[in-house]
């Protein structure tokens, strides 16, 4: 596998897992989550590490081969995804 494909990926495991961490933190009526709150902060986190690693190769792969649209989206993706990612892990977290 090239490297210069992992943004894609990243961004395509992303975006549903974010689905899973926004609908599986939904509270009940109980005050319970629909998934195990350390399931949740898991993903969250696993999301995060891999959207960093693709910006970061995104970001490399742009400094290299030059600006491209698709690559230039792809890293801006990854960027945006790892923050999210950062944030509802630091949100779930019970303080």
């Amino acid at each position: 596998m090239k490297t210069a494909r992992f943004p894609m990926i990243a961004v395509g495991l992303g975006l549903p897992l974010l689905l899973v961490v926004i609908i599986g933190s939904k509270n009940d009526a109980d005050g319970t989550t629909a998934l195990p709150l350390l399931t949740l902060l898991i993903v969250a986190e696993f999301a995060a590490v891999v959207n960093l690693i693709g910006a970061y190769i995104g970001y490399q792969t742009l400094r290299t081969d030059g600006f491209k649209w698709i690559p230039l989206a792809n890293t801006l993706l990854c960027v945006l995804l790892a923050v999210e990612f950062a944030l509802l892990g630091i949100d779930l977290w019970p303080l």
